[in-house]
């Protein structure tokens, strides 16, 4: 039996979270959130709203100054993650694609870079194999495979992170600001590879900015204030069309 066991509850139940840097520099404040199976959220909010610090703690990357995170039905702490079961189911499930890719990649070819978190996990040589041979194919990145990552363009590097986490085969993907620095063909490819992954059956949650990937791509949306606060939650139909919201979390200007 897996030691994170939902059963049908929400993957993530947040309840009155509250972060702030060294004590003192609020980024969330009393954060209520839940987060269902196979559901792709987004977490909209203009910069220095908080959205890439939620999802670092929704990732066990940060942990809350108050409140509480449960993430597969068990309480998401610092102490439950020392613990090796939790931690590695944990890991198991959960990918994570930095906004930056450069702080992401570091091995010295894309066959290693995608390789690297399965062998991390214990997976035999042969499937380690397969799966970085499945994730190549399926980000058209083939003919880098033997590339260093740090030679490769903006949206090849971003390819190589996402296929870094398609080898984990992880239920949950966490997306920081994914659209970040792409041109206009590589966004096309993100959200097409993000409602892929939602056709899959695959959690997917994503922090942005980005008003048309949220159209594109979303089925739920928290709004974040420059306060820290979650101010809405709704379709993205309904929030992309208030544009007083809009306004309010300095998403579009007046």
């Amino acid at each position: 039996m897996d030691f994170l066991n939902n059963g049908g509850d929400p993957i993530f139940d947040v309840k009155d979270l509250c972060f702030a840097y060294n004590d003192q520099i609020s980024a969330l404040d009393h954060i209520d959130l839940t987060i269902h199976p196979g559901e792709k959220l987004a977490i909209l909010g203009s910069n220095g709203s908080g959205k890439s610090t939620l999802l670092k703690i929704l990732d066990g990357l940060y942990f809350p100054t108050s409140g509480r995170i449960k993430a597969f039905g068990q309480d998401l702490t610092e102490q439950a993650l020392r613990d090796d079961r939790f931690n590695f189911d944990f890991r198991s499930r959960v990918g994570f694609v930095f906004q930056d890719s450069d702080a992401q990649l570091f091995m010295p070819s894309v066959w290693d870079e995608i390789a690297f978190g399965p062998l991390q996990l214990g997976v035999d040589e042969a499937e380690v194999a397969r799966r970085v041979e499945s994730a190549l194919l399926a980000l058209h990145i083939e003919k880098l495979r033997d590339r260093p990552p740090h030679q490769l363009s903006g949206g090849e590097k971003k390819r190589v992170a996402l296929a870094s986490v398609l080898s984990l085969s992880p239920v949950v993907w966490m997306l920081d600001e994914p659209s970040a620095g792409l041109d206009p063909r590589s966004v096309s490819w993100l959200k097409d590879f993000i409602l892929a992954q939602g056709k899959a059956g695959k959690t997917v949650v994503l922090s942005t900015h980005d008003l048309a990937i949220v159209e594109a791509t979303a089925d739920r949306v928290y709004v974040l204030d420059e306060k820290h606060q979650i101010i809405a939650e709704s379709t993205p139909g309904k929030i992309l069309s208030d544009r007083s919201l809009l306004i309010k979390a300095n998403l579009v200007s007046k």
